[in-house]
């Protein structure tokens, strides 16, 4: 049998720890200490910050404890691609993503189904890329490997477009291809850059509030006229309106804090934000 084709990881080491020990006592320490509200039906999505561990580890713990102990076969994790590649939807060209704490295998057959979902409705679909140094996918990955119970699959996509009919059609396309699965969508996002405390604090409830609506339209409103930023928001919007094709029909916000909350300068900071997606009862 031929060895796994991974994607090395550019950040292990950096943005989070790359001792496996050291990984997953740190995120089991994220996962323990998140304090959640009462959850009101099944979780369809997440959504998490994507900083490095050190900053965004304990909101994102409240994203990843609000499905601890659950069983997807696939995980779809939609993040934004901040760097400058041509394509509009990104993804791995590679067989898995290397972490330390283990391969994670990109799930080939459900890639080639969204690409193939995508293709009648924008005229083009997934483009895979060997090595991209992308971190805001791959850092949600250790917080899986610790909170989910048994194997999942991967199905990732960086989203560089900025264009709400595309953000639509990927979230149609996703939903087309997970309808029939036991899945998980994660929308990786950090909010408002480098404001200072409180404006940052009065812009990221601004845009979390949209989030909260379930109006994924309102996000690329919020971003054109500044009343609330978030460098994931086309990704976020695009697991909305999957996770609403699925059957969710509410949002509940778990989270807030800033990069100032850590490092205690409060300057110019950095937001962040945890929300989960539920869907009513027990279907």
């Amino acid at each position: 049998m031929d060895p796994l084709d991974l994607r090395p990881s550019p950040i292990s080491g950096a943005w989070y720890e790359s001792h496996p020990q050291a990984l997953a006592a740190g995120i089991d320490s994220y996962l323990d200490q998140a304090e959640l509200p009462e959850l009101h039906g099944r979780v369809v999505a997440v959504i998490a910050p994507h900083a490095g561990h050190y900053y965004s580890g304990a909101v994102a713990g409240y994203a990843f404890a609000a499905v601890r102990g659950a069983s997807p076969e696939v995980v779809a994790v939609i993040s934004p691609m901040h760097h400058p590649y041509p394509a509009a939807l990104l993804t791995a060209r590679h067989d898995a993503y290397a972490t330390p704490l283990g391969g994670v295998r990109i799930d080939k057959t459900l890639l080639a189904a969204l690409d193939g979902h995508l293709k009648p409705a924008l005229g083009f679909g997934v483009t895979p890329v060997p090595n991209d140094p992308e971190h805001s996918l791959e850092i949600e990955l250790p917080f899986l490997q610790r909170a989910l119970a048994g194997h999942f699959t991967l199905l990732p996509v960086m989203v560089r477009a900025q264009e709400p009919e595309i953000s639509q059609a990927l979230g149609e396309a996703l939903a087309a291809c997970l309808r029939d699965k036991q899945a998980l969508l994660v929308a990786s996002t950090d909010l408002s850059h480098f404001f200072d405390q409180e404006t940052a604090c009065l812009l990221d409830a601004e845009m979390l509030r949209r989030i909260e609506s379930f109006a994924p339209e309102s996000l690329f409103v919020a971003e054109r006229t500044g009343r609330g930023f978030a460098c994931g928001h086309a990704a976020v919007a695009a697991v909305l309106w999957a996770a609403r094709s699925l059957g969710a029909d509410t949002v509940k916000v778990l989270r807030h804090a800033t990069s100032g909350d850590v490092s205690g300068d409060y300057r110019r900071v950095v937001g962040y934000g945890a929300a989960a997606v539920l869907k009513s009862g027990t279907g």
